[in-house]
């Protein structure tokens, strides 16, 4: 199986920050591009931030470009996102995924496996 593990979310007010955690059990780690995704209720699951092998090219959403940063520890299978000056709208289950390809993509249909997810709630 190929596991992806999410966490670090919670209960944070607007303006905090925090770091989620994808721990992978993936062998081959760095050979796959990574992203993150959200879904807050009512809503469609939308992409946020994806990043590559080696994490020289990354990509975000509009939304949260110069408040989130992806990132990856190849030597420790894992993929971060830090995300910094968190608003409300922000709120919403957070998922990594793996995506097979070797280009980068922002859609869902194109990442083969999925996290749980991890609930990331910002009260105003």
């Amino acid at each position: 199986q190929v596991q992806l593990v999410e966490s670090g979310g919670g209960l944070v007010q607007t303006g905090d920050s925090l770091r989620l955690s994808c721990a992978t059990s993936i062998r081959t780690f760095s050979t796959y591009y990574m992203g993150w995704f959200r879904q807050a209720p009512g809503k469609e699951r939308e992409f946020v931030a994806a990043i590559n092998m080696d994490g020289g090219s990354t990509y975000y959403v509009d939304s949260v470009k110069g408040r989130f940063t992806i990132s990856r520890d190849n030597a420790k299978n894992t993929v971060y996102l830090q995300m910094n000056s968190l608003k409300p709208e922000d709120t919403a289950v957070y998922y990594c995924a793996l995506r097979w390809g070797v280009s980068y993509s922002d859609s869902r249909g194109q990442y083969a496996y999925w996290g749980q997810g991890t609930q990331v709630t910002v009260s105003s």
